[in-house]
């Protein structure tokens, strides 16, 4: 019999997992309760995961049965994502591509080349589509494709692929995730595409006009216009008058440095010229809205910072009739770096490429399993700032945010009321390092995900206070 914190504390997985059909009874039951081990400890290796050896060789097993895959492990978080993004009247789908490097385990079967061929690295790629709140809350993942490189295989000229169809490229998956996420859009909900420069591909574009599907795509080529006086895109934007500025705070990463700066906004309407290529079905005229984001004074330290000024130009078949509506269309974009934040989750915050399956399929139903724990820690980091006043049992269990509030006070009562979500999740980032200094401002998935680790073992040891205190009290 479970108690009501055992319930509790299965309550996400049950719910995320609640339409798993693995075809084997013991499977579903399996992967829920693996969901709630490594959500539990995601820093930690399975078998460091599980509660025992019989736990752990149980779960090296569903990796390896035949019967479960990264599709039918996502499917039921899929179906759960959807009924998530009913209530929105604007969901941004992003995709983007990551990479997983197992250089380090040469012995894993089934690797594949990443990075350049002179780095002789090895891995596979995982081309996701993640569903966020135009407030940024991450509402779980639509699509997630796993990717092999062969290894030897030599390189396509840009002749060469010029001349492929698109179906036989590897950039194909950015129009097979925008089929899904078509596929699977809810009524009344407005979904944008949003990818950075790699989906400039023109049939995409052509997907996104044909099925009245919204995209929002950041430009890499200077593409010819259709019967145009101005012959190329960038020269008719720029061409524009600023609309408006816009204070942008720009996040940074390996490749640049967090900071505040301001842009210029000009848009215009395009009409894109079909690309040439022979021997394929001749594609359409494409009608966008261009916008230009421009960093027109940027610091003079910038070029010393080995940075450059930031230009955007986006790409969207959605209205833009005035600044405001440009701006709406610029934020929408500000969200895409959500996609890199859920990336990182998976490699730092699970240490997924620590892992011995020593197999590719082994390790694509592990990291597609982890993937949902990371949407999760990922979604616990937004939700005090996209619903900071709900009661943090929307959150935790019972026994992990008393354990929390215990810790965090050093007392032994509780408050009548439970605290919010905004607070108890500033007590995670604290307990994963964050000092919550006025200049700090909110914490950053790093320390929450660093926090959530060290309250899990906080709450394991309060269940057991509260299961021996209870024991007493009966035997007396």
């Amino acid at each position: 019999m479970k108690t009501d914190e055992e319930i509790d504390e299965a309550n996400w997985a049950q719910v995320e997992f609640a339409e798993i059909d693995l075809a084997d009874g013991r499977l579903n039951d399996r992967i829920q309760r693996l969901s709630i081990a490594l959500g539990k400890q995601p820093l930690a290796p399975i078998n460091a995961a599980c509660d025992d050896w019989a736990d752990s060789k149980a779960a090296y097993r569903f990796f390896d049965n035949d019967k479960v895959t990264p599709e039918n492990i996502l499917s039921p978080h899929s179906k759960r994502t959807v009924e998530r993004m009913q209530g929105h009247a604007v969901v941004l789908a992003i995709q983007d591509t990551t990479f997983f490097n197992f250089t380090q385990h040469p012995n894993t079967d089934g690797l594949g080349e990443i990075g350049r061929k002179s780095q002789n690295q090895r891995g596979f790629g995982m081309h996701s589509t993640l569903a966020v709140s135009s407030a940024g809350q991450p509402l779980g993942l639509l699509t997630e494709k796993f990717m092999i490189r062969k290894i030897g295989e030599a390189s396509h000229t840009p002749q060469e692929l010029h001349k492929l169809p698109i179906e036989q490229k590897e950039s194909y998956r950015w129009l097979q995730s925008l089929e899904k996420t078509i596929e699977l859009t809810p009524e009344n909900v407005q979904v944008v595409t949003v990818c950075d420069r790699e989906a400039d591909i023109y049939e995409m574009f052509v997907l996104g006009q044909e099925r009245q599907a919204s995209l929002l795509i950041r430009a890499s080529e200077n593409r010819s216009l259709q019967e145009d006086e101005v012959k190329h895109l960038w020269t008719k934007v720029e061409q524009k008058p600023i609309a408006g500025e816009l204070d942008v705070h720009i996040r940074g990463n390996q490749k640049r440095q967090e900071r505040q700066t301001k842009v210029s906004i000009r848009f215009s309407t395009v009409t894109l010229r079909p690309p040439w290529r022979p021997e394929q079905k001749k594609l359409p005229a494409v009608k966008l809205q261009a916008i230009l984001v421009r960093e027109e004074h940027p610091p003079e330290n910038l070029a010393e910072l080995g940075l450059e000024p930031i230009e955007w130009l986006l790409l969207t078949n959605t209205p833009v009739n005035n600044f405001e509506d440009a701006l709406r269309v610029v934020e929408w974009y500000c969200c895409r770096w959500q996609i890199e934040v859920f990336h990182k989750i998976i490699k730092s915050g699970c240490r997924v490429e620590d892992c011995l399956l020593q197999t590719t399929d082994r390790l694509n139903n592990y990291i597609a399993l982890m993937s949902i724990v990371a949407w999760r820690l990922h979604w616990l980091t937004y939700i005090n700032r996209t619903e900071p006043d709900l009661p943090c049992t929307a959150i935790l269990t019972t026994v992990e945010w008393q354990a929390l509030y215990l810790r965090i006070h050093k007392t032994t009562k509780f408050p009548k009321v439970p605290p919010s979500t905004h607070q108890a999740i500033r007590w995670i980032a604290q307990l994963g390092g964050f000092l919550g200094r006025k200049s700090d401002g909110e914490p950053g998935v790093t320390a929450i995900w660093r926090g959530w680790q060290r309250l899990q073992d906080l709450a394991d040891t309060w269940t057991i206070v509260v299961h021996d205190r209870s024991r007493l009290v009966g035997n007396r």
